[in-house]
């Protein structure tokens, strides 16, 4: 590359052009040659681009256009609410058969559901028997004792109620009766594959980068939604749905980590905390504005899917992410991006915007590609894995537990719905101020086992109070949503940038196991209904104890290397070893840290006083 201009040349040389143009060129020749080396210094990324403040316009284009691409995941992560709901129905009595109008409203039998009489939902006296009574010109009520006369199945199908929906999937293909385990299996499908994505698109994302997986999968989860609309039987609506479901969960976590590795301070942990969750929420109150207007349930999802169209123009708007582009080398890409991020905000950008020194200690290598694998490589890693997979896995049983419960609460389904949504809003305000001002480890456990408690104590509510009862279930998914949102922020701030995706999206991916596992949590209310809540309660206060064993991350700086990361805490009993004790009459204090330097300085305490006196995980 030539940066002089050649000497044959009759041009007009401007010196200072020269020498910024020479070094340049230099700057590029050093990076290059570094490159081929293996080593870059990186120094600390918020102190290197602390030039670009933390609130400026790019700041705001990418907070807000990257919130935006969570509306559709909210109306999509839970349509099945009303796309899936089981309105009333009985059996077919075919308006051929030859029987009075008195038989035909005795032609189903009743039973007591819940303290309550109803017409039985699969079964209907014999048909052949009433014709014949109804022949014979016998009444129901005087001449025949109805419970002598034998059941049968529906053998001519169903009739079902048009009061709240034209038509939904169990109305369309009868998912009912002996076919009513599809019910809670359709949507087990949705969350398999979201599972599949929160696996696959994390390692993908780390290895090709955030903003490309982000768009593809935003791409397959608003194609694939439009599809199914025109699915012909549940066979194809269900693998149809397991491919929106891949999506729905790839393109929510990008964007996550996408945000909270371009932003920096105070917008990143409103990002986490409050921005993409909240914009999640405003998309799941319209949820219940789209489907009252559309009671049918294939125009409900050409509906849902048509809103995303308008996501193809913000390729051109959004960033990939500096801090992905560093992990892999490309130091002149995540440069670019920030020197334009500094003509939107107005100010001047160094001349080296990473600063790099023989002597520095903080070396930028370009990273390999982490994989699941190095998630289980160390012990510290392979325990905070573990514990917040547990955590990730009981918040989500939680959380669309009570979410999909909505339609079977007392009351209208549209109304209950919106009211679950919108009481994420209060709670993701909740998490924000908690990210700000509090520790996450105490804050977590505390949110969690007031959720957990509540749920709980439903069983306790008298049947005659259903509002006293929506009214736990809503402040108890207050908290559980509060600290769900909140394990997000607090798992993206344990792992380092070159596997914070692979991380995130392997939580959610234990997750989205629990989410797989919550439609038959939901589906045991119809044996018992307070089954649901003694089983979420429970599972939300374990999760509450597990959290104390996770390391603390407020106020240190997102890592960026697995070196990096916060070390696990130990909780220690009360007793001492006689070594402690010692130390302890010498005037020595016992924090976590020089506990840790005992156990390592001392080998030789025995195992069992070891153990007496620390827990470790």
């Amino acid at each position: 590359m030539h940066f002089l201009p050649h000497p044959q040349h009759d041009i007009k040389i401007d010196g200072e052009e020269v020498l910024r143009e020479f070094f340049k060129g230099r700057r590029r020749l050093q990076i290059g040659s570094q490159l081929l080396a293996g080593v870059l210094s990186m120094g600390d990324f918020d102190a290197d681009t602390a030039f670009l403040g933390n609130w400026g316009r790019f700041q705001q284009i990418v907070f807000f256009l990257l919130c935006t691409t969570a509306v559709p995941n909210g109306f999509n992560a839970l349509s099945i609410v009303f796309l899936g709901d089981s309105p009333p129905h009985r059996c077919l009595i075919p308006e051929a058969a030859n029987i009075t109008e008195e038989w035909r409203q005795a032609s189903i039998p009743t039973q007591v559901v819940n303290g309550e009489t109803e017409y039985s939902r699969c079964t209907r006296y014999r048909l052949d028997l009433i014709s014949n009574f109804s022949a014979q010109g016998l009444s129901p009520s005087k001449d025949v004792n109805l419970s002598e006369v034998p059941l049968e199945g529906c053998s001519d199908g169903w009739t079902y109620s048009k009061e709240t929906y034209q038509s939904t999937i169990v109305t369309e293909f009868d998912l009912v009766c002996d076919n009513e385990w599809k019910q809670p299996f359709t949507t087990s499908i949705y969350f398999f594959g979201v599972l599949s994505g929160s696996f696959f698109s994390g390692q993908l994302s780390d290895r090709f980068g955030r903003k490309p997986i982000l768009f593809i999968t935003m791409a397959i989860q608003t194609l694939f939604t439009f599809i199914q609309a025109f699915s012909p039987s549940w066979e194809v609506f269900s693998v149809l749905f397991f491919v929106v479901g891949l999506g729905q969960i790839s393109n929510y976590v990008a964007a996550f980590v996408l945000g909270t590795e371009v932003l920096t301070g105070p917008p990143r942990m409103i990002y986490a905390s409050l921005g993409v969750c909240g914009f999640f929420a405003i998309g799941y109150m319209t949820l219940p504005l789209f489907a009252y207007f559309c009671r049918d349930w294939r125009t409900l999802l050409i509906a849902l899917s048509l809103p995303s169209i308008v996501y193809i123009p913000l390729w051109w708007f959004i960033p990939e992410s500096p801090r992905w582009l560093l992990s892999q080398g490309r130091v002149e890409e995540a440069e670019a991006i920030l020197r334009d991020a500094a003509k939107k905000n107005r100010v001047t950008a160094p001349e080296v915007i990473f600063a790099h020194t023989e002597g520095s200690q903080k070396q930028f290598k370009k990273q390999e590609f982490h994989g699941f694998l190095e998630l289980l490589k160390t012990s510290n890693i392979r325990c905070i894995t573990g514990m917040l997979c547990l955590m990730w896995f009981t918040l989500t049983i939680g959380y669309f537990g009570l979410s999909l419960n909505t339609s079977n609460l007392y009351g209208d389904p549209y109304l209950n719905c919106f009211i679950s949504a919108a009481t994420e809003m209060p709670a993701y305000v909740a998490s924000w101020l908690s990210l700000q001002y509090l520790p996450r480890r105490l804050c977590s456990s505390f949110k969690m086992l007031l959720g957990g408690g509540l749920l709980f104590f439903i069983q306790l509510v008298p049947a005659d109070l259903p509002s006293l009862a929506i009214s736990l279930e809503m402040i108890g998914k207050f908290f559980i949503a509060s600290a769900s949102a909140l394990i997000f922020a607090y798992t993206g701030e344990l792992y380092p940038t070159v596997m914070r995706n692979t991380a995130v999206g392997t939580c959610s991916m234990a997750s989205r196991v629990g989410s797989s596992v919550a439609p038959y949590f939901v589906h045991l209310g119809t044996y018992d209904k307070n089954l649901p809540y003694i089983l979420l309660g429970s599972l939300t206060i374990l999760s509450a104890a597990i959290t104390l064993f996770l390391p603390e991350s407020f106020g240190l700086p997102l890592p960026d290397t697995i070196e990096q990361m916060p070390k696990r805490e130990r909780i220690k009993w009360p007793c001492l070893s006689s070594e402690q004790k010692n130390l302890q009459k010498k005037g020595k204090t016992y924090s976590p840290k020089i506990v840790a330097e005992t156990r390592i300085l001392s080998p030789e305490l025995p195992f069992h006083e070891k153990s007496c006196c620390e827990l470790g995980m």
